[in-house]
């Protein structure tokens, strides 16, 4: 079991050479694979035995489970919000599980920890936050989200939570609601806003309902405006978010998960234009930065707030030993006292690669969401309400109510050749087209094209 030596380079060379097959196999590999989930179970679901079972026999196993379901790697996958998954990340990430460093406390992995805190620096440099600023990469939005609600609570609220209010869109992520309801808020906490064009925040109504709110003797602290959203891809008005939060001192959060990292382009940076305003910024790297999932960061204009959120005075004699220094502790930053070290993944890629081939990435999928409108729109039998913001574009028939949408999309994703996922926007079943893989070009996007002309009633 000591996973050295011999055993582990054979082990090693053999998944070397599934994962080469597996990604010189994605080009043409099916949008998606469909399989019983009973007989999934007795495939794949067999307890370990008393006895080692072959390498080989496992490693197929393996390869054989992941290869059922849709194909989120793939260049044909425009559902929800791909991320696709740079392989070199993958490698920064066998270095971390293998050195098996500990990295919540800076004194027992201070490489590790100054490589990470390093990378946090660097992001929060993007989104403009202040010299100072900091934060901690995480799981993925929702623990984020769930770090920032407790910040915002801590500083604004203390152990008051009865009368606290937050407000956010009615098209933001529910990740927001679940995040506030672990952190001790009930539901009536939560203040929905509608949206001015059933996309984007109305300022005008949250000032309402903010005034309003205190005037009946509640405590406003909370604000979350949207870089992205889910359903249609478009951001809120952030700048006037921002004048608003800092008019009723509210703590401003963006939801930069989808959308966050298309500030790296000019066209990205214009149109999140205020995030810069932020207390906080959440963030995805395994969605607009591609790399695999479980990448997550929050960034925090004033890292005391999560100290002051999540740190104890007395975490223990046990920990007597270790020495506090000038690099961060996160296990006084967050949820977790345990984490994989999560900074190699995403900094082995950005260095490897180099800022520009993300930046040209991220541009061509802003030309190629461009480019579907424009084909989409063109079509008479379609509803395409308005060019993307971002890299998602929405449509559905023109004649034809929800059922005749859902089975359009049936029709859609029965090609294997391109997976769409839908929403509701206006109160109706409305497809979506999202472009986010690293891997998916023109070609691609012009057989997705031809897929739904083709499915069309």
């Amino acid at each position: 079991m000591h996973g050295d030596g011999d055993r582990f380079e054979q082990l090693l060379q053999q998944a070397g050479e599934r994962v080469r097959t597996f990604l010189k196999e994605l080009e043409n590999a099916p949008a998606m694979t469909t399989a019983d989930p009973e007989n999934l179970r007795e495939l794949f679901g067999t307890p370990p035995g008393e006895q080692p079972r072959p390498a080989q026999e496992l490693l197929d196993l393996a390869f054989e489970a992941a290869g059922t379901g849709v194909e989120t790697a793939g260049p044909r996958f425009f559902g929800y919000i791909p991320g696709g998954g740079v392989p070199t990340s993958a490698v920064g990430e066998l270095i971390a599980r293998t050195v098996n460093r500990y990295t919540d406390m800076a004194d027992l992995a201070p490489g590790l920890v100054a490589l990470e805190d390093g990378l946090v620096r660097w992001l929060a440099s993007v989104f403009g936050l202040p010299a100072g600023a900091g934060g901690l990469l995480t799981t993925g939005g929702s623990q984020a989200m769930l770090s920032m609600v407790l910040a915002a609570r801590e500083r604004h609220l203390g152990e008051e939570l009865g009368h606290g209010r937050i407000y956010l869109s009615d098209q933001a992520h529910h990740s927001v609601r679940k995040a506030a309801r672990i952190a001790g808020f009930p539901a009536r906490s939560i203040r929905p806003i509608p949206t001015v064009d059933g996309r984007r925040i109305d300022p005008a109504a949250a000032a309402e309902a903010i005034v309003e709110d205190r005037a009946q003797g509640l405590r406003p602290f909370l604000l979350v405006g949207t870089a992205g959203t889910t359903n249609a891809g478009v951001v809120d008005p952030l700048g006037e978010l921002a004048d608003l939060a800092a008019m009723h001192g509210l703590w401003f959060h963006v939801d930069g998960c989808y959308g966050g990292f298309f500030r790296l382009t000019t066209r990205g940076h214009h149109r999140l234009r205020g995030i810069e305003r932020a207390d906080s910024v959440s963030l995805d790297p395994h969605k607009s930065l591609f790399l695999p999932y479980g990448t997550g960061a929050l960034l925090v204009r004033d890292q005391a707030a999560l100290h002051a959120a999540h740190g104890e005075d007395d975490p223990g004699d046990y920990m007597q030993d270790l020495a506090t220094g000038t690099l961060p502790d996160y296990a006084a930053m967050s949820t977790e006292l345990t984490r994989e070290h999560r900074g190699l993944r995403l900094w082995l890629p950005l260095h490897l690669h180099g800022l520009d081939t993300f930046r040209a990435a991220l541009d061509e999928k802003l030309d190629l969401a461009a480019h579907a409108h424009e084909v989409l729109a063109a079509e008479p039998a379609l509803y395409v309400p308005e060019p993307p913001e971002l890299s998602t574009v929405v449509f559905r028939l023109r004649a034809g109510d929800d059922a005749a949408n859902r089975a359009f999309l049936e029709r859609i994703n029965a090609s294997q050749r391109a997976f769409l996922s839908s929403t509701r926007l206006d109160g109706t079943f409305t497809l979506r087209l999202c472009i986010l893989s690293h891997r998916t070009h023109r070609e691609h996007v012009d057989e997705a094209l031809e897929i739904i002309r083709s499915a069309l009633p």
